[in-house]
């Protein structure tokens, strides 16, 4: 069965401490709605980027307001963390929540963010290899150095590690250590192949994960997908233009393009619940996947409607394709 997650990056109007308070409350409402999983981002420095810089912080903050569902951090980047620290972090935050926390770590990364946590892009790659053998060996209970290994003992945190990509060779490596795949919601086109779908951008990293994946390891694949549903479609495309015009440039789109062809290049799936369900229908990787996170930004609605694409997502879209909502969440009068 497919299960639904819910993936916030934290990007509401409003001052931190505001953000913070309408995130929690944003997972909470999921989690009555039937989401099986809350992702976070970790971002520094910059409020348009994610604004959490300490995710482990956040999340045990949810867990103590929250019963049932998982928690994720989608992503921590490992290259500017400590390895040991992490996962004495990772570790806490799990017992906290009773067992309910799942590890996502990725390369990062916003390239300014580097230099201030004494790390050089270019060795992005070299650096993420060498944490993550680190990180590994900690959360296996290994000998850190002066007969030194994890306390409290990680227990089985070590099977629930993430790893997100965008690449081939990183769904590679994903598979080869048995940690799950987190895939994007969008990826960056080639001038070659600027017209390359999702889709047929993503499957070759899948089809790589579960090649290298050991015989005895856990399939584990969420996808995350920008999606925002409204009662009224008028409604969202007022907010899809609103938030896809800001960030137009990020996503390489013309910023005066239709507001039609900002939700298609950005890989939004936009409108009414049949609307929403139709357009998700196309994304043959969804299909391969054990978890569906949507995400509403980066278009732009308020609060309010951010509630209100949760609960219609998980009542009128997921069901249309099997996904998995508990028939009590869909029976929960509002």
């Amino acid at each position: 069965m497919t299960d639904i997650a819910f993936f916030t990056r934290l990007l509401d109007d409003a001052s931190p401490a505001e953000r913070f308070r309408l995130a929690a409350e944003q997972i909470r409402s999921a989690e009555t709605h039937g989401f099986a999983r809350a992702w976070v981002a970790q971002h520094h420095f910059r409020s348009t980027e994610g604004g959490l810089p300490s995710p482990a912080v956040f999340l045990a903050h949810v867990a103590a307001s929250t019963s049932q569902i998982r928690l994720g951090t989608g992503i921590v980047t490992l290259t500017l963390e400590d390895p040991v620290r992490l996962a004495e972090d990772a570790v806490v935050l799990d017992l906290l929540s009773g067992g309910r926390f799942d590890l996502g770590i990725g390369s990062g990364g916003t390239p300014t963010s580097f230099s201030p946590f004494g790390e050089q892009l270019a060795d992005k790659a070299e650096s993420f290899a060498r944490k993550l053998e680190r990180l590994q060996l900690a959360l296996t209970g290994g000998d850190l150095g002066e007969g030194n290994s994890l306390y409290p003992a990680a227990g089985s945190l070590a099977d629930r590690v993430w790893q997100a990509t965008f690449s081939v060779a990183g769904g590679t490596r994903a598979g080869a250590y048995g940690h799950g795949l987190l895939l994007s919601r969008t990826q960056p086109r080639s001038a070659e192949q600027p017209d390359l779908s999702l889709t047929e951008i993503q499957q070759p990293i899948v089809d790589a994960y579960r090649a290298a994946l050991p015989a005895a390891a856990t399939h584990r694949i969420t996808a995350s997908r920008t999606v925002f549903v409204a009662d009224d479609r008028a409604d969202a495309l007022r907010f899809a233009e609103l938030g896809l015009r800001r960030v137009a440039a990020h996503f390489g789109i013309d910023a005066a393009a239709p507001v039609e062809e900002l939700i298609r290049r950005s890989d939004s799936h936009v409108g009414t619940p049949e609307e929403v369900a139709e357009s998700l229908a196309e994304d043959t990787v969804l299909r391969d996947v054990d978890e569906v996170a949507i995400q509403v930004h980066s278009i732009d609605a308020p609060h309010e409607f951010i509630l209100r694409s949760l609960e219609l997502f998980s009542r009128r879209v997921a069901p249309h394709f099997g996904w998995g909502v508990p028939a009590q969440a869909l029976s929960t009068t509002v």
